[in-house]
């Protein structure tokens, strides 16, 4: 066990080949809300390969990792969701990765909590996250993990009011699951598998 836990936590020498960014914003108002659901993604993925992420840099906190045989940076920006992408520009520009190299995990409202949709490139699809990293890369070739956080209950809600609602004790479950399924996802992503990942683990 314990030789386990340190071939994962030291990480070997070389340069990091992709970044894994989770969306979210910081402070403790916004822990454990469907708008958080990056962070809480990116945070489960941290544990399972056994590093904290707690290294200032980059407009965000992050710290370098070894999936699949692959260093990568885990990169959650402080910026606030709508700035997202300064803090992903800086990540990108300082390693030297292209927008094809940088996983980008965010909530989904169109899927129900449990399920999660990968994909290699595509529009922001309305998240104000992925907007603000699409217009300062001025690229769309971003593959993203899109994890569901369900529907607004009503057309009353405000879709704001709805983000930024935390989740009940059986949605927490599934997106437990979901989050497990991400981090089999973003292994194979690493290894330039991404097919496989879209197939076994797309809903």
């Amino acid at each position: 066990m314990l030789e386990r836990f340190f071939s994962r936590s030291i990480v070997p020498p070389g340069p990091v080949q992709y970044l894994v960014v989770g969306l979210g914003n910081p402070g403790s108002k916004y822990e454990n809300t469907r708008h958080n659901t990056g962070f809480m993604t990116i945070d489960f993925i941290a544990e399972k390969y056994s590093v904290k992420i707690d290294r200032l840099k980059f407009k965000g906190l992050c710290k370098e990792a070894v999936i699949g045989g692959v260093k990568v940076l885990l990169l959650k920006p402080s910026t606030f969701m709508n700035l997202s992408g300064q803090s992903v520009q800086e990540a990108m520009a300082f390693y030297k990765i292209p927008a094809e190299k940088t996983i980008i995990i965010y909530d989904d409202i169109s899927l129900p909590p449990g399920k999660l949709r990968i994909r290699r490139k595509g529009s922001d699809g309305g998240h104000n996250g992925m907007k603000n990293i699409i217009y300062l890369s001025g690229k769309d070739t971003f593959p993203r993990i899109k994890m569901g956080v369900g529907a607004k209950p009503t057309p009353q809600w405000d879709l704001a009011d709805w983000v930024l609602s935390t989740f009940s004790a059986q949605e927490r479950q599934a997106l437990s699951q979901a989050a497990e399924h991400a981090a089999g996802a973003v292994e194979l992503m690493v290894q330039g598998k991404i097919n496989e990942a879209m197939n076994r683990f797309n809903s």
